[in-house]
């Protein structure tokens, strides 16, 4: 992997926007102690993914923030940005397709960090498999720190084949092992759990069947009563409909009666005004056979006298 450019603002003592070229060959960095080269080398592992506030000489990874002086007050967030040279496209497949990848750091302060390639953010892990894919890193052996070459010499075996590991470039195939083994293991935690949930519903399919046969059962009964329900309305609707037809014919009857009925009140009528009419008549004749029996009468009466 060739570095070609690292850019540092606000990062421990850097407090200016700082940029430094990586020439090809050898670059040094020569200056007296307490100028900032074991912060530019913290800087490089910083950007690298480093997560350990410990290896970074801080109390916590808030600290990697220049924290002000006496003549420059504190900032709020921190960046460095690495340049790498991709004109061989050794990079994985997401981030291959440009010359130069840029991968920057910002971190604000109570925020957290977020990770960029070429702008576009990113995870911390795809930073950390970008560089351990090229043998380096932030915890990578290829970055010599103060005491590290006494920490290599008393190094446990398993720490020396780390080691090698990482310079024969094969550190990335490990951290993706080491995914793929979390991934693995959370399947398996995955499954563990539906095989819980699987018992819990085998477990609970015999009472939903039962439910099932007593929904059914109750389908059925409910059917029935429907169509007895059915029948019951029909045999009103019939006996309705008969009541209806006895009612109308009741009702022509009691029509046909009351025509008779008032054909027979006209004709009594009728009979009445004609009675009406010869009444005057009929009181005359009376008046006069009362006049006629009165003069009758007294006849008799003279007869009856004469006779005595």
């Amino acid at each position: 992997m060739k570095l070609t450019r690292l850019r540092i603002v606000g990062f421990k003592t850097f407090v200016e926007p700082s940029e430094f070229l990586i020439e090809p060959g050898l670059t040094g960095i020569i200056g007296p102690n307490g100028c900032g080269k074991s912060n530019l080398v913290e800087a490089l592992r910083w950007v690298m993914g480093e997560n350990s506030h410990k290896n970074m000489r801080a109390s916590g990874m808030d600290d990697v923030i220049f924290s002000g002086s006496g003549h420059r007050p504190g900032r709020s967030h921190a960046e460095v940005t690495l340049s790498l040279d991709n004109a061989a496209r050794t990079a994985p497949a997401a981030f291959n397709a440009a010359d130069v990848l840029e991968v920057a750091r910002r971190i604000d302060r109570g925020a957290g960090s977020t990770y960029r390639i070429n702008g576009r953010e990113v995870r911390a892990r795809d930073v950390q498999l970008l560089f351990a894919d090229a043998a380096t890193g932030a915890r990578s052996p290829a970055m010599v720190r103060q005491g590290q070459v006494a920490e290599l010499i008393a190094a446990k075996p398993q720490a020396r084949r780390r080691i090698l590991e990482d310079a024969a470039g094969i550190g990335g195939l490990h951290a993706r092992r080491h995914e793929a083994e979390l991934r693995l293991r959370a399947a398996e935690e995955n499954l563990a759990r539906v095989e819980d949930v699987l018992t819990a519903i085998t477990s609970g399919v015999d009472a939903l069947r039962r439910q099932a046969r007593a929904a059914q059962r109750y389908r059925a009964l409910a059917a029935e009563i429907r169509r007895h329900e059915a029948l019951l309305l029909l045999i009103t609707h019939a006996g309705a409909r008969a009541e209806a037809a006895a009612a109308e014919r009741a009702l022509a009857l009691a029509q046909e009666r009351i025509a008779a009925a008032q054909t027979e009140q006209q004709e009594t009528a009728r009979i009445q005004a004609v009675a009406v009419a010869g009444l005057p008549r009929l009181r005359e004749a009376e008046t006069e056979a009362v006049a006629a029996l009165q003069r009758l009468t007294h006849a008799a009466a003279a007869l009856d006298a004469q006779e005595r």
